[in-house]
């Protein structure tokens, strides 16, 4: 039988609509470890060089655009390289892994433990490609967005409010594909933080493309795979023996060995499923990268066309931070004596009007950096002034809103969506500041890097401050103060909150506890879903009475 390297086939004739990558490689399998017989370069270079003519280049439509800027959310073509065998290794473990291990809609270290496996597949196959191999150091930023996604995952084994999880969860997604594609700019961050999850849709075509050589073992193959056969017989046979000997025994085998359905069945084929897919669209980027980091294109605006506008909107908000001041200083009695509102009605009224002004505003910047010419000093100039104007008066508009939240909820009490939407806002606060920064040094490459990190650690920075214990112990000193409580919005928080309710005095440590109480005893963790904040709080807890709503009013203070 000959070997398929032995003949090496003609170039393929570049596809027209993209053009070919310098760095691209092309890689075939000829084992257990690809063997790169080409690059793109050195493909162009032995084409000029052979007897056989190169193809001739094709014919442009009437008409037809071309640019050497891939679109913002680019659809690039199927990837033509062959599979590497690490691949499969990868995507297996880590569908294997998710199977396993992955809770049904809970937080613990079964998260953590897919998470590692996926990360060490894709480190093993990225060591597998020349641009990531052993010998290329992996750039420190990569590797900061990895420990950055571990730790968000890492969250759930201490936190257990639902809420929290899946917004880690998100950010840790975002983080690990960043990690993955890199990138910079603006651009190569907003299309990374989606990228992986868009390149597990299109990697399962080029997972079965390569599957049939893959699928061919040996003889050493075959009595593996009887062995691992033979080996799960005696462990079901034996196994179920010693479950009916012994009853502690079979206690101990019903935890660690699920029952089997089909429900469990398809929960354990999608988890599969979705571990390997986000592992083989990870393979998938590393490949084939796609170029993200390219110059803008587009045709820039004149000075008047942008100026006219922003300015416009620079006295706009000159005007409301004027009037801003004014009820910020006034207080109380101007409020009332000019809108005929309380300061808690005024604070309410306004504060999502002023998020949603300061989420657009970032919009605008962003759009005028982009088109917004640059090139002479005197439009520098501008840029600097009126951007820099616009980002002081946000700046201003965002410590309203962070000042009308605060009072609103010193007046009505405080929740978990209250203090997550001021995070938010801190957060943008943090994001302008950092515009403005950019500005005065007229540098901005870190910018977008520097925003997309703070989100992260924001998110991070909200697991750490534990949003429902401090909501609890805000509500129980405002109860301190005024004597009004929310027992029945209190119940419904997670056991991080349970700390500060169990030093409420009886009968109202009950009436807010005692609903976590049976859901926690009624729904105990194992070895995928333990978690530190409920295992505290069942040893806290224990079993409550459920007393009564006319016990819990006469509890409250007059």
């Amino acid at each position: 039988m000959t070997d398929s390297t032995d003949q090496p086939e003609p170039p393929e004739q570049p596809i027209p609509s993209m053009p070919a990558t310098p760095s691209t490689s092309t890689v075939e399998s000829t084992g257990d470890a690809p063997v790169i017989t080409a690059t793109a370069t050195e493909v162009a270079t032995s084409t000029a060089t052979s007897a056989v003519p190169a193809p001739a280049p094709p014919r442009r439509s009437k008409g037809q655009i071309t640019t050497t800027v891939p679109p913002l959310l680019p659809w690039w073509p199927p990837v033509r390289t062959p599979v590497p065998p690490p691949v499969y290794r990868a995507v297996f473990a880590s569908g294997l892994a998710g199977a396993i291990a992955l809770p049904w809609g809970r937080s613990g270290p079964g998260w953590l433990l897919v998470t590692m496996v996926m990360g060490v597949g894709v480190l093993a196959v990225a060591r597998k490609i020349p641009t990531h191999g052993p010998t290329v150091p992996i750039p420190p930023v990569r590797v900061g967005w990895a420990v950055a996604a571990v730790v968000l995952i890492g969250a759930g084994v201490v936190r257990a409010a639902d809420w929290l999880f899946v917004l880690c969860v998100l950010a840790a997604c975002a983080a690990g594909s960043v990690a993955v594609t890199g990138g910079r700019s603006g651009r190569a961050l907003l299309f990374g933080v989606i990228a992986v999850p868009a390149a597990a849709l299109r990697c399962p075509p080029w997972l079965v493309r390569g599957l049939p050589a893959r699928l061919r073992v040996g003889v050493g193959g075959a009595r593996l795979a009887g062995s691992v056969l033979v080996a799960v017989v005696l462990v079901a046979v034996f196994g179920a023996l010693f479950s009916g000997a012994d009853a502690a025994f079979d206690r101990l085998l019903s935890h660690v060995v699920p029952s089997v359905d089909g429900e469990s069945v398809f929960r354990w084929v999608f988890l599969f499923t979705v571990a390997g897919a986000g592992t083989g669209g990870a393979c998938y980027l590393l490949v084939a990268p796609v170029p993200l980091d390219d110059p803008r294109g587009g045709k820039p605006l004149r000075r008047i066309e942008w100026t006219l506008p922003v300015g416009a909107l620079v006295a706009l908000f000159a005007a409301f931070v004027a009037v801003q001041a004014a009820a910020l200083f006034g207080g109380d009695a101007y409020v009332s004596r000019t809108a005929g509102l309380t300061f808690a009605q005024y604070a309410r009224s306004g504060f999502w009007q002023l998020l949603w002004v300061s989420v657009l505003t970032l919009v605008v910047i962003a759009a005028v950096v982009r088109w917004a010419p640059a090139s002479t000093p005197l439009d520098r100039a501008w840029l600097r002034g009126l951007l820099g104007a616009l980002a002081l008066l946000t700046l201003v508009i965002v410590a309203s809103a962070l000042t009308r939240m605060w009072a609103y909820q010193q007046a009505y009490g405080f929740t978990v969506l209250r203090l997550f939407v001021e995070v938010c806002e801190l957060w943008l606060g943090l994001v302008y500041l950092l515009v403005i920064i950019a500005g005065a040094r007229a540098r901005g490459a870190w910018l977008p890097t520097t925003v997309v990190a703070s989100a992260v650690v924001a998110v991070l920075a909200l697991a750490v401050m534990n949003p429902d214990r401090f909501v609890a112990e805000h509500n129980i000193a405002r109860w301190q103060q005024t004597g009004n409580i929310d027992l029945q919005y209190l119940s419904t928080l997670s056991a991080d909150a349970v700390p500060a309710l169990n030093r409420l005095p009886e009968p109202l440590r009950s009436c807010a506890l005692s609903d976590l109480a049976d859901r926690l005893n009624n729904d105990r963790d194992d070895w995928r879903t333990w978690n530190l904040s409920r295992s505290a709080a069942r040893r806290t807890v224990g079993e409550l009475p459920h007393p009564s709503i006319e016990e819990c009013s006469a509890a409250r203070p007059r």
